[in-house]
């Protein structure tokens, strides 16, 4: 009688701690995923404000480069395809992030591009207004930018930790899947070349 009990105060005890670990790595795995979509939401937050500059620098510039009509359509209509592109944090695939990254890629290059016809406008660039907008502009593109790295940083350790063992285990059978990173724009590694 009291070696069944001491089997199955065994099997107790082993059972409570198969449980704890699975609980323990399971909710670390529902923390960790919650986090990458927490800094994703961010990172939507950061282009959502860009986003909302644009349509005030478009009107600004406007009033003094209104024969740029087609530099000025550009950026609108990359505005309205960026901020159509949308993804569901739960669900990132590498293809939907590419896709999101490309709309932003192309409404930076179209700001590049309204940049380059402002220089041809002093009295734009003396415009105060403008200068505040473009001021804006920049220190969102650098919240972009740390948004971005702080995304990419919280979901390589939620990466990592899925793929350590024996959570990988765990992490196939709760469906919880690799999510995907932001990466370098296409030619990014390669300096650009200067010519005077």
């Amino acid at each position: 009688m009291k070696k069944s009990w001491i089997i199955l105060i065994a099997v107790v005890v082993l059972i409570f701690i198969g449980y704890s670990s699975i609980k323990g790595i399971y909710n670390t795995m529902v923390d960790s995923s919650e986090l990458v979509d927490k800094q994703w939401a961010q990172v939507e937050n950061v282009y959502q404000r860009r986003a909302d500059l644009i349509p005030n620098l478009v009107a600004t510039v406007k009033g003094y480069a209104a024969h740029e009509k087609e530099t000025l359509e550009g950026v609108i209509n990359a505005r309205a395809k960026a901020t159509s592109t949308t993804i569901d944090a739960g669900n990132m695939s590498p293809a939907a992030l590419q896709q999101f990254q490309a709309s932003q890629d192309a409404l930076s290059s179209a700001l590049s591009r309204l940049m380059v016809v402002v220089e041809k406008y002093p009295d734009l660039k003396a415009n105060e207004n403008f200068s505040k907008l473009q001021e804006q502009l920049e220190g969102t593109e650098n919240r972009i930018t740390v948004e971005r790295m702080r995304f990419n940083d919280v979901t390589r350790e939620y990466n990592v930790y899925i793929k350590k063992f024996p959570n990988n285990l765990f992490a196939g059978m709760f469906n919880f899947d690799e999510k995907a990173y932001f990466q370098a724009v296409q030619g990014a590694d390669t300096a650009p070349k200067v010519e005077f």
